[in-house]
């Protein structure tokens, strides 16, 4: 992709509107949509990199409530040709074609290249990636397990949707949000998997969400590691303007 003059790219990640309530977190989605707002002016490409609710499941005719005006935006800046990109965290793991049906909007179930202006960009939400993660990468598997998804569906929405939202919230393992400080180079799963997968292979830049934490971290030969941060506690993202990338915060 072709960043044109004057436009820029744009990644965030981890909102998790819906936690600890809907009525809780709407201040900061509306605080993101106003993000939405601006960046729409300039932006040539959007990336969302999971965990945008705190919990989403698609049933076959209903997706969970709320969330009208994060949704409205979305649709809004897809309907004007601006190209909106989402990978699923592991929050919101559970889609299953409605952001492409009704947003227009590609989802990414695992990571993914993007080239842009001859600087390549490794993204991903991050959970389960690397060494450890363990505990989680076993719940993982039990959650993407396609009985498991059926039998799911099958519990009314009112009764499976408070029992996900209570888990999402009290469940550190699930939250991935557990140590939320910076653990140290040799301990950060995710920049040791971005130094595998460098070994294999150049990239410019990789991209995550899921520790919550803003990091921009130089990874030597010309690549960089970056953790986009959240919009709980630090309303950062990322933008890159065609040569350089920044992380920046929303006030």
């Amino acid at each position: 992709m072709t960043i044109p003059k004057g436009k820029k790219v744009y990644f965030s990640s981890d909102n998790h509107l819906g936690a600890p309530t809907n009525e809780a977190s709407l201040p900061r989605e509306k605080k993101f949509v106003a993000w939405l707002d601006e960046v729409k002016q300039d932006a040539a490409a959007i990336f969302l990199l999971g965990d945008l609710f705190d919990f989403w499941f698609e049933y076959s005719t209903v997706v969970p409530k709320g969330f009208v005006r994060t949704l409205g935006k979305l649709a809004e800046i897809s309907d004007s040709g601006i190209p909106i990109y989402f990978f699923v965290g592991n929050h919101d793991l559970w889609m299953n074609g409605y952001f492409e049906k009704e947003l227009n909007i590609p989802v990414f179930h695992k990571p993914k290249e993007f080239t842009f202006n001859d600087k390549t960009f490794y993204i991903a939400h991050g959970d389960g990636l690397g060494p450890y993660d363990k505990g989680y990468k076993r719940m993982k598997k039990v959650f993407t397990n396609p009985v498991f998804k059926f039998l799911f569906k099958w519990v009314h929405p009112d009764i499976g949707v408070k029992i996900a939202q209570y888990l999402s919230v009290k469940n550190k393992l699930i939250s991935g949000d557990d140590d939320a400080k910076y653990l140290g180079e040799d301990n950060e799963w995710l920049i040791q998997y971005s130094k595998s997968q460098l070994q294999e292979q150049h990239r410019d830049f990789f991209l995550y969400g899921h520790r919550h934490l803003p990091m921009d971290l130089d990874l030597g030969q010309n690549s960089k590691y970056v953790n986009l941060g959240d919009w709980i506690t630090y309303f950062t993202y990322g933008v890159f303007d065609g040569e350089e990338f920044e992380l920046k915060t929303f006030k």
